[in-house]
């Protein structure tokens, strides 16, 4: 499963330089009050039940880190405690080769801020150069090629420190479970879509991630299984389907077989230690059992936390567990695709598909509210709202993520999943679109993610970011 759970070094740094009286140039006794100041603030308004923090209290001089071997003590430290990210703090000038060695030792994302110099004295002297110093330590970093994210210079209390470094933390989330994610392919991909074709090898290569296949053999052996058990979740999910849906009459007769293919899946999850599933859906599920059809207990899974895209796209896949991250797991993404232009409106799309999206998303009112199950596909309009749309794919080994916005806008009632967006141009997205690598299928999630998205393609850098619709 996806890890949301973000534990980040802080590294407050001063130059290793000599001591100088109280209210002089560049003082120890300045940056140590510094350190504990910010060190203390971070720790006390910004831990959380996934942000943990592991500090240098007891190294390096007054916890400053400061030389080679303070440096050396706080890597041993952060590798023990199994740090996700390091935060560079520059209490005065800082230190570059100290930053650079830490940051090299630990291979994780990195944070590098210089708190706002606002102390003066009458007689013209001051005790800090953070700013100065955070400009030997970037180039410092790109001496070793190490990338780096940074925060504007400002006060450890303002918004624009709390947005900033909230959005790092994403992105820490972000390059944590893309490294190395593990991911079930259920099946293959339907029969006409080329669209939709991967490579295994380059996802190894490129992002260390592994693909475990789960032939449909086994989709049939482990559904017999949950069928003759009868454990009381499948009576729990099937009473939930009913009590939450309005059933067609065709419907009843598989509610609980989706009841328990839905068990099926979760436990597929926990014996192949699965972030997520790439599963082929409508051209092999109704095959293998007897009309089954697939659609709603993906929903259903979204909603538990377990993500599976739709028609085997792997791509896509990948991209619903990046912007889940981005959310630090609280979104739901959804599998729409390009569908059709809005008949009014030149400059909005339907996204849709046939019944995929969580139960939690489901639009607030509206006569396309209603939640209602037709031949076991869910019927219902998403939630208001601005929605991060982005996709990776890739072309001859070269991947990109298209990373786009756009607000939910009024449109016409249709059957399955979806919701109308507006773009500011919609012509430029859908040439972008046809230009390629991209198909119709992408992800959407609630917020704009842009942001994270850029930052996150710095520690991935056979990920490239499209900027062509901006």
């Amino acid at each position: 499963m996806l890890d949301y759970k973000v534990k980040i070094g802080l590294v407050p740094l001063r130059r290793n330089a000599t001591d100088r009286p109280k209210g002089t140039f560049l003082t120890w006794y300045s940056a140590e009050q510094r350190g504990e100041r910010f060190v203390k603030y971070i720790e006390d308004n910004f831990t959380s039940e996934n942000v943990s923090f592991v500090d240098s209290k007891g190294l390096g001089h007054k916890d400053l880190i400061y030389d080679d071997a303070s440096a050396a003590d706080i890597i041993e430290r952060f590798k023990d405690s199994d740090v996700d990210a390091v935060f560079i703090i520059n209490c005065n000038f800082g230190n570059e080769e100290a930053a650079a060695d830490i940051a090299k030792a630990l291979g994780k994302p990195v944070l590098l801020w210089a708190p706002l110099d606002d102390e003066y004295y009458v007689d013209g002297m001051r005790p800090t150069d953070s700013q100065c110093g955070l400009f030997g330590v970037s180039r410092q970093m790109q001496r070793f090629h190490i990338p780096f994210s940074h925060l504007p210079c400002c006060r450890v209390e303002s918004d624009e420190f709390k947005e900033g470094f909230d959005s790092f933390i994403r992105v820490v989330c972000m390059v944590k479970n893309f490294t190395g994610m593990r991911i079930g392919q259920v099946g293959l991909r339907p029969a006409p879509f080329f669209s939709v074709i991967w490579n295994e090898g380059e996802l190894m290569e490129k992002f260390g991630v592994k693909i475990i296949p789960i032939n449909f053999a086994i989709i049939e052996q482990r559904m017999k299984a949950v069928m003759e058990e009868k454990p009381a979740e499948v009576d729990e999910i099937a009473d939930y389907i009913r009590n939450n849906y309005t059933l067609d009459d065709l419907t009843p007769q598989y509610v609980e077989r989706m009841a328990a293919m839905t068990v099926m899946y979760k436990r597929l999850f926990e014996e192949f230690n699965l972030d997520a599933i790439s599963a082929e859906c409508w051209t092999a599920t109704p095959v293998m059992f007897d009309g089954l059809a697939p659609c709603t207990v993906y929903g259903l899974l979204n909603d538990m936390g377990y993500l599976i895209s739709c028609e085997s796209d792997m791509h896509c896949l990948m991209t619903m567990a990046l912007l889940k991250c981005a959310t630090l797991g609280e979104g739901k993404p959804l599998f729409g695709e390009f569908t059709v232009r809005h008949p009014e409106n030149k400059n909005a799309e339907l996204l849709w598909h046939c019944g995929p999206f969580p139960l939690s998303q489901k639009a607030e009112s509206g006569i396309d509210s209603e939640a209602r199950l037709v031949n076991q596909r869910s019927w219902f309009r998403g939630k208001d709202g601005t929605y991060t749309i982005a996709r990776i794919d890739q072309e001859s080994g070269n991947y990109m993520i298209l990373p786009l916005v756009a607000d939910t806008t009024p449109g016409p009632q249709t059957h399955g999943t979806y919701i109308w967006v507006e773009f500011d141009n919609l012509q430029k997205v859908e040439d972008r679109l046809i230009d390629g690598p991209y198909i119709h299928h992408f992800v959407e999630i609630e917020g704009d993610y842009r942001k994270e998205i850029k930052e996150f393609c710095k520690y991935f850098p056979n990920l490239k970011v499209d900027s062509a619709v901006e």
